[in-house]
Protein backbone atom coordinates (compact mmCIF):
# COMPACT_ATOMS: atom_id res chain seq x y z
CA UNK A 1 0.00 0.00 0.00
CA UNK A 2 1.35 3.42 -0.95
CA UNK A 3 -0.24 5.47 1.82
CA UNK A 4 1.71 6.20 5.00
CA UNK A 5 0.63 4.54 8.22
CA UNK A 6 -0.64 7.87 9.55
CA UNK A 7 -2.85 8.44 6.51
CA UNK A 8 -4.17 4.90 6.70
CA UNK A 9 -5.08 5.44 10.36
CA UNK A 10 -7.01 8.60 9.48
CA UNK A 11 -8.97 6.90 6.72
CA UNK A 12 -9.80 3.97 8.97
CA UNK A 13 -10.90 6.35 11.73
CA UNK A 14 -13.19 8.21 9.34
CA UNK A 15 -14.76 4.93 8.27
CA UNK A 16 -15.21 3.81 11.88
CA UNK A 17 -16.80 7.11 12.92
CA UNK A 18 -18.85 7.64 9.75
CA UNK A 19 -19.47 4.22 8.16
CA UNK A 20 -22.43 5.44 6.11
CA UNK A 21 -20.48 8.38 4.72
CA UNK A 22 -21.77 10.95 7.18
CA UNK A 23 -19.48 13.91 8.05
CA UNK A 24 -17.31 13.41 11.12
CA UNK A 25 -16.36 16.40 13.34
CA UNK A 26 -12.67 17.16 13.73
CA UNK A 27 -13.04 16.83 17.50
CA UNK A 28 -14.35 13.26 17.14
CA UNK A 29 -11.41 12.27 14.94
CA UNK A 30 -8.98 13.86 17.39
CA UNK A 31 -10.50 11.96 20.32
CA UNK A 32 -10.51 8.68 18.37
CA UNK A 33 -6.84 8.99 17.41
CA UNK A 34 -5.73 10.70 20.66
CA UNK A 35 -4.35 13.69 18.72
CA UNK A 36 -4.77 17.44 18.97
CA UNK A 37 -7.47 19.10 16.82
CA UNK A 38 -4.90 21.32 15.01
CA UNK A 39 -2.88 18.24 14.01
CA UNK A 40 -6.03 16.56 12.74
CA UNK A 41 -7.03 19.64 10.75
CA UNK A 42 -3.61 19.75 9.06
CA UNK A 43 -3.78 16.10 8.07
CA UNK A 44 -7.34 16.43 6.79
CA UNK A 45 -6.20 19.24 4.51
CA UNK A 46 -3.51 16.98 3.09
CA UNK A 47 -5.93 14.12 2.60
CA UNK A 48 -8.36 16.50 0.90
CA UNK A 49 -5.57 17.64 -1.46
CA UNK A 50 -5.06 13.98 -2.38
CA UNK A 51 -8.83 13.60 -2.98
CA UNK A 52 -9.20 11.00 -0.25
CA UNK A 53 -11.34 13.20 1.99
CA UNK A 54 -13.82 16.03 1.64
CA UNK A 55 -13.19 18.50 4.41
CA UNK A 56 -14.86 21.69 5.56
CA UNK A 57 -13.76 23.02 8.99
CA UNK A 58 -17.27 23.51 10.37
CA UNK A 59 -18.98 20.70 8.48
CA UNK A 60 -16.47 17.99 9.36
CA UNK A 61 -14.80 15.47 7.07
CA UNK A 62 -16.03 12.52 5.05
CA UNK A 63 -14.38 9.98 2.81
CA UNK A 64 -14.45 10.38 -0.96
CA UNK A 65 -15.21 7.24 -3.01
CA UNK A 66 -11.47 6.70 -3.43
CA UNK A 67 -10.85 7.32 0.27
CA UNK A 68 -13.58 4.85 1.18
CA UNK A 69 -11.99 2.15 -1.01
CA UNK A 70 -8.65 2.72 0.70
CA UNK A 71 -10.29 2.66 4.14
CA UNK A 72 -12.11 -0.59 3.42
CA UNK A 73 -8.85 -2.18 2.29
CA UNK A 74 -7.26 -1.26 5.62
CA UNK A 75 -10.30 -2.54 7.54
CA UNK A 76 -10.15 -5.79 5.58
CA UNK A 77 -6.48 -6.22 6.46
CA UNK A 78 -7.12 -5.57 10.14
CA UNK A 79 -10.03 -7.97 10.46
CA UNK A 80 -8.36 -10.77 8.50
CA UNK A 81 -5.27 -10.42 10.66
CA UNK A 82 -7.32 -10.59 13.85
CA UNK A 83 -8.94 -13.78 12.55
CA UNK A 84 -5.55 -15.26 11.70
CA UNK A 85 -4.11 -14.39 15.11
CA UNK A 86 -7.03 -16.06 16.91
CA UNK A 87 -7.70 -19.09 14.70
CA UNK A 88 -4.17 -20.01 13.63
CA UNK A 89 -1.86 -18.61 16.32
CA UNK A 90 -4.31 -19.24 19.14
CA UNK A 91 -4.14 -15.77 20.69
CA UNK A 92 -6.99 -14.56 22.90
CA UNK A 93 -9.49 -12.49 20.94
CA UNK A 94 -9.53 -9.86 23.68
CA UNK A 95 -5.91 -8.85 22.96
CA UNK A 96 -5.40 -9.20 19.19
CA UNK A 97 -6.68 -5.74 18.22
CA UNK A 98 -3.40 -4.04 19.12
CA UNK A 99 -1.33 -6.66 17.29
CA UNK A 100 -3.43 -6.31 14.15
CA UNK A 101 -3.05 -2.51 14.36
CA UNK A 102 0.70 -2.97 13.93
CA UNK A 103 0.69 -5.76 11.35
CA UNK A 104 -1.92 -4.28 9.01
CA UNK A 105 0.54 -1.67 7.76
CA UNK A 106 3.37 -4.03 6.91
CA UNK A 107 2.16 -7.18 5.16
CA UNK A 108 2.03 -7.45 1.38
CA UNK A 109 -1.09 -8.12 -0.67
CA UNK A 110 0.29 -11.58 -1.47
CA UNK A 111 0.65 -12.46 2.21
CA UNK A 112 -2.81 -11.09 2.97
CA UNK A 113 -4.31 -13.26 0.21
CA UNK A 114 -2.54 -16.31 1.66
CA UNK A 115 -3.90 -15.52 5.13
CA UNK A 116 -7.40 -15.17 3.69
CA UNK A 117 -7.13 -18.63 2.11
CA UNK A 118 -5.66 -20.16 5.26
CA UNK A 119 -8.51 -18.96 7.48
CA UNK A 120 -11.14 -20.01 4.92
CA UNK A 121 -12.28 -16.63 3.53
CA UNK A 122 -14.20 -15.65 6.70
CA UNK A 123 -17.17 -13.28 6.59
CA UNK A 124 -16.61 -12.03 10.16
CA UNK A 125 -13.67 -11.39 12.45
CA UNK A 126 -13.50 -12.80 16.02
CA UNK A 127 -15.39 -9.77 17.34
CA UNK A 128 -18.30 -10.26 14.94
CA UNK A 129 -17.47 -7.41 12.56
CA UNK A 130 -18.13 -8.03 8.88
CA UNK A 131 -14.95 -8.39 6.83
CA UNK A 132 -15.03 -6.44 3.55
CA UNK A 133 -14.48 -8.73 0.58
CA UNK A 134 -11.68 -8.21 -1.94
CA UNK A 135 -13.93 -5.83 -3.89
CA UNK A 136 -14.68 -3.67 -0.85
CA UNK A 137 -18.22 -4.91 -0.29
CA UNK A 138 -19.43 -5.12 3.31
CA UNK A 139 -22.38 -7.15 4.54
CA UNK A 140 -24.84 -4.97 6.42
CA UNK A 141 -27.08 -6.09 9.29
CA UNK A 142 -29.77 -4.24 11.24
CA UNK A 143 -28.03 -4.10 14.60
CA UNK A 144 -28.91 -2.21 17.77
CA UNK A 145 -26.97 -1.33 20.94
CA UNK A 146 -27.74 -3.89 23.64
CA UNK A 147 -28.08 -1.04 26.14
CA UNK A 148 -31.07 0.33 24.19
CA UNK A 149 -33.27 -2.76 24.60
CA UNK A 150 -36.24 -2.84 26.93
CA UNK A 151 -37.37 -5.37 29.52
CA UNK A 152 -38.47 -8.74 28.14
CA UNK A 153 -36.50 -8.41 24.90
CA UNK A 154 -34.56 -11.27 23.35
CA UNK A 155 -31.57 -10.77 21.08
CA UNK A 156 -28.33 -12.33 19.86
CA UNK A 157 -24.96 -10.62 20.23
CA UNK A 158 -23.43 -9.95 16.80
CA UNK A 159 -20.63 -7.42 17.27
CA UNK A 160 -18.51 -6.08 20.11
CA UNK A 161 -16.18 -3.11 20.16
CA UNK A 162 -12.63 -4.41 20.02
CA UNK A 163 -10.51 -1.52 21.30
CA UNK A 164 -10.91 -1.97 25.08
CA UNK A 165 -9.02 -5.02 26.33
CA UNK A 166 -10.34 -4.95 29.89
CA UNK A 167 -13.94 -4.59 28.78
CA UNK A 168 -13.62 -7.43 26.27
CA UNK A 169 -12.06 -9.63 28.92
CA UNK A 170 -15.05 -8.99 31.19
CA UNK A 171 -17.55 -9.67 28.38
CA UNK A 172 -15.84 -12.97 27.65
CA UNK A 173 -16.00 -13.96 31.32
CA UNK A 174 -19.77 -13.50 31.44
CA UNK A 175 -20.39 -14.99 27.97
CA UNK A 176 -21.30 -11.73 26.25
CA UNK A 177 -19.61 -12.70 22.96
CA UNK A 178 -20.69 -12.82 19.30
CA UNK A 179 -23.29 -15.53 18.79
CA UNK A 180 -24.51 -15.57 22.40
CA UNK A 181 -28.25 -15.30 23.10
CA UNK A 182 -29.27 -12.64 25.62
CA UNK A 183 -32.54 -11.94 27.39
CA UNK A 184 -33.23 -8.60 29.06
CA UNK A 185 -34.75 -9.58 32.41
CA UNK A 186 -35.08 -6.07 33.81
CA UNK A 187 -34.20 -2.43 33.06
CA UNK A 188 -34.24 0.30 35.69
CA UNK A 189 -33.36 3.48 33.83
CA UNK A 190 -33.52 5.74 36.88
CA UNK A 191 -30.91 3.61 38.67
CA UNK A 192 -29.02 2.77 35.45
CA UNK A 193 -29.32 -0.95 36.10
CA UNK A 194 -29.71 -3.63 33.43
CA UNK A 195 -30.30 -7.28 34.32
CA UNK A 196 -29.46 -9.78 31.58
CA UNK A 197 -29.75 -13.53 31.22
CA UNK A 198 -26.89 -15.00 29.16
CA UNK A 199 -27.04 -18.75 28.57
CA UNK A 200 -28.97 -19.19 31.79
CA UNK A 201 -26.65 -16.97 33.85
CA UNK A 202 -27.71 -13.68 35.42
CA UNK A 203 -25.59 -10.62 34.72
CA UNK A 204 -26.22 -7.22 36.32
CA UNK A 205 -24.55 -4.12 34.94
CA UNK A 206 -25.03 -0.46 34.06
CA UNK A 207 -25.48 0.97 30.57
CA UNK A 208 -21.79 1.92 30.40
CA UNK A 209 -20.88 -1.74 30.89
CA UNK A 210 -22.72 -2.62 27.68
CA UNK A 211 -21.36 0.19 25.53
CA UNK A 212 -20.04 -1.27 22.29
CA UNK A 213 -22.18 -4.44 22.29
CA UNK A 214 -24.43 -4.65 19.23
CA UNK A 215 -27.22 -7.19 18.89
CA UNK A 216 -29.68 -8.56 16.38
CA UNK A 217 -33.27 -8.57 17.60
CA UNK A 218 -35.27 -11.77 18.03
CA UNK A 219 -38.95 -11.97 17.23
CA UNK A 220 -41.43 -12.00 20.08
CA UNK A 221 -41.87 -15.42 21.60
CA UNK A 222 -38.49 -16.60 20.32
CA UNK A 223 -36.90 -16.98 23.75
CA UNK A 224 -37.07 -20.74 23.66
CA UNK A 225 -35.07 -20.72 20.43
CA UNK A 226 -32.20 -18.63 21.81
CA UNK A 227 -29.47 -21.18 21.72
CA UNK A 228 -26.12 -21.89 20.14
CA UNK A 229 -23.37 -19.45 19.39
CA UNK A 230 -19.65 -19.35 19.91
CA UNK A 231 -18.02 -20.35 23.19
Amino acid sequence: MSLTRSKQDYLKALYALGPAGEPVPTSAIAAHLALSPPSVTNMLRRLAAERLVRHAPRAGARLTPRGRREALEIVRRHRLLETFLVRILGLDWSVVHADAEVLEHHISDRVLAAIDRLVGHPAEDPHGHSIPDSRGRVRRRPLLPLSSLGRGTGAVVREIRDADHQRMKRWKEVGLVPGSPVWVRDVRRMDDVVVLEIRGRRFVTGSAGLEGVLVEMRKRGARAGLAGGRP
